[in-house]
């Protein structure tokens, strides 16, 4: 099965027949089975033994390659004449040899069962003869399904169910084991197995047996298991105890499995309840809740060892159910379209509200993905990250000193983060372009509120990452740009509806107000910084162009230490040297002019009268008058301008 889906990757099934005719005869060359020569006399191959297969694995692959050959044979003729015919059907001798070539790759393989059920000669397993069963279940499915298929479904119900109850068989017993193998093996391989071959069949099988389109494929499976075959039953059971477990409850609970209490009959889109009409979209949706429940157990244990990439990770399973879930919606459409249904039918108008709201949580967990992987906030934090110190100590016995993140490594981050941001906006592109969405105005707005949101994050790491090259004036255009797009997503949210998922469940598309208000904040605080950073920087920049001019004054270091040098200081121009005879002011100069109009204390006033009868104010201490009569009057000197003597 693996060589055939990457043999399939690169040619069509014509150049993987010619690959297996071309790995078949190196076989056989090996082996020594080889094909009679040209003019040579025939001599009959003895038959190969369980003896042979349990001596040389080799004889495995003769039975696959002849089998797988015979496959490819026969989709290279349907696919040729799907190509050259596509209204006519493949009838006469094309679809005889069709037929013919599935009957040998189909015999083939129960040969090589046959022999492998020798476990004591073979050594195979159980695991390998349940394989082997399984892969020639399928290719008998295949023959049963060619000889049926006419294009049309007659009226005779009774005869039809008998005709395709051998197909349905067939397959079911290939699902219900590669089903069980998938569990057990947890291959990838399988599921492709199922997903792209099995399960269409089955589908296609049941509706010309008249079974209803609500039942599940798994459930249909199970049904038309061939239960008769105990030992086939048992290696099942034995290989997955749980893999009939539904069967068993549904022949006992008048046909209701045991899983269809989890299984959802309704899914509901904003305020519009919509029924699921078909049942694999009720599967995968159950499928799409235990892988959420799951997610949310992983995120909110205490495990602080887990990194992004990991909680990242996490995601795949919820990724995976969602995708099949859309997957079968889209199947469940394109099969009322082929039958003609109007748009105005319920149940086409239930599938297309069942699309939209599948899809949108699909590009919701895609999102809650990125969100992840950006980290705390949604980015809005430049945290450095811790870098982890060896195992091994130091050969000086020394403790490992932490260094702080370097700048290129945080832009690496930062273009990481503008990446996923990148993809987020995509993601939120193609939800308008979903059939119904943009109908919904009030949908719009919201689904532009978050893609305001996500826009601002990215303006703002890319200032950031400006930021760290020094280059502040971008980073503010940046930022205000970042402000602008989150009071747009704040005004929006607040006109919006709520969202109904709570805050403490894993990220997804739903924006909350209460982190675009924080965003909000946060710009608003960023770009005051800046814009000081800015100012400075630009300050910075008209000194060096000033020093580059000679506009500046030319006065030694030693007399502008209060001016900070922004050009750098210059080592020849710290003091002058030799030094000059300059004025050095050393004590300013009072004009006391108001000395003899000021009373001060510990004087006394007189008031001494003129003889032409006015007052004057004289002023003395007592006890001083007499011994200023005894002291001679020293001669006055003339005096400067400012008391200085000549």
């Amino acid at each position: 099965m693996s060589r055939r889906d990457n043999a399939l990757l690169l040619g069509d099934y014509g150049s993987y027949r010619s690959q297996l005719s071309r790995r078949l005869l190196t076989v056989r060359k090996r082996l020594g089975r080889t094909t009679t020569p040209k003019n040579g006399k025939y001599a009959p191959k003895a038959p190969l033994t369980a003896r042979d297969v349990g001596r040389n694995r080799e004889f495995v692959d003769l039975f696959l390659l002849t089998a797988e050959r015979a496959w490819a044979q026969a989709m290279h003729m349907k696919s040729t004449h799907s190509e050259d015919n596509a209204s006519k059907g493949i009838t006469g001798s094309t679809r005889s040899h069709i037929i013919s070539r599935l009957h040998k790759a189909s015999k083939s393989a129960q040969e090589l069962v046959a022999l492998l059920k020798d476990q004591d000669t073979s050594g195979a397993t159980d695991a390998d003869i349940l394989e082997a069963r399984a892969y020639a279940a399928s290719l008998s499915g295949a023959e049963e399904f060619e000889k049926q298929f006419e294009g049309q479904r007659p009226n005779d119900a009774p005869t039809q169910d008998e005709r395709w109850q051998k197909c349905l068989a067939y397959y079911s017993e290939a699902r219900v084991i590669y089903a069980a193998l998938m569990r057990e093996t947890k291959k990838d391989l399988f599921k492709e197995v199922l997903a792209s071959t099995i399960d269409p069949s089955i589908r296609y099988a049941a509706y010309q047996s008249h079974l209803p389109r609500t039942t599940a494929v798994l459930v249909i499976a199970k049904r038309c298991f061939p239960r008769s075959d105990s030992d086939l039953t048992t290696a099942v059971e034995k290989l997955d105890p749980d893999v009939l477990q539904e069967e068993q409850s549904a022949s006992g609970a008048a046909g209701k499995d045991s899983g269809s209490e989890n299984v959802p009959n309704t899914i509901n889109w904003r305020s519009r309840t919509a029924n699921i009409a078909d049942a694999s979209i009720g599967q995968a949706l159950a499928a799409v809740a235990t892988a959420e429940a799951q997610l949310s157990s992983f995120l909110s244990s205490e495990n602080t060892d887990s990194t992004s990439r990991e909680k990242a990770a996490a995601y795949d399973e919820v990724l995976i159910a969602s995708q099949d879930a859309a997957d079968a919606t889209r199947r469940a459409i394109d099969e009322l379209e082929k039958e003609g249904v109007d748009e105005g039918d319920a149940r086409m108008q239930d599938l297309r509200v069942t699309s939209l709201a599948v899809n949108y949580a699909l590009i919701g967990w895609r999102v809650g993905r990125n969100r992840v992987l950006i980290g705390r906030e949604d980015g809005a934090l430049l945290e450095g990250e811790v870098s982890k110190k060896p195992k091994r100590p130091r050969k000086d016995g020394k403790e490992w000193v932490e260094k702080e993140e370097a700048n290129g490594r945080k832009l690496a981050r930062l273009r990481e983060r503008v990446v996923l941001y990148d993809a987020t906006l995509q993601s939120i592109d193609s939800v308008k372009e979903l059939r119904g969405a943009v109908r919904d105005a009030a949908f719009v707005e919201e689904l532009e509120g978050k893609r305001a949101y996500f826009q601002a994050l990215k303006c703002l790491n890319i200032a950031y990452s400006h930021a760290l090259l020094s280059n502040h004036q971008s980073a503010l255009a940046l930022l205000a740009r970042a402000l602008d797009l989150a009071s747009s997503s704040l005004a929006r949210s607040s006109r919006a509806t709520a969202p109904s998922a709570p805050q403490h469940g894993p990220p997804t598309l739903a924006i909350y107000p209460s982190q675009i208000s924080s965003l909000y904040h946060r710009l608003d605080s960023l770009i005051a910084r800046h814009r000081a950073l800015a100012e400075l920087h630009k300050f910075q920049q008209n000194s060096i162009i000033a020093d580059a001019k000679n506009m500046t004054t030319s006065a030694p270091l030693v007399q502008r230490l209060h001016d900070y040098p922004a050009a750098g200081v210059d080592l020849k121009n710290l003091v002058v040297w030799p030094p000059k005879l300059e004025p050095v002011p050393v004590k300013p100069i009072f004009l006391d002019v108001a000395w003899n109009y000021i009373e001060y204390p510990g004087r006394a006033t007189q008031i001494v009268a003129n003889g032409d009868g006015r007052a004057e104010a004289a002023e003395g201490v007592e006890g001083k008058k007499e011994e200023e009569e005894e002291k001679p009057q020293p001669q006055e000197k003339k005096r400067g301008w400012f008391g200085f003597g000549r």
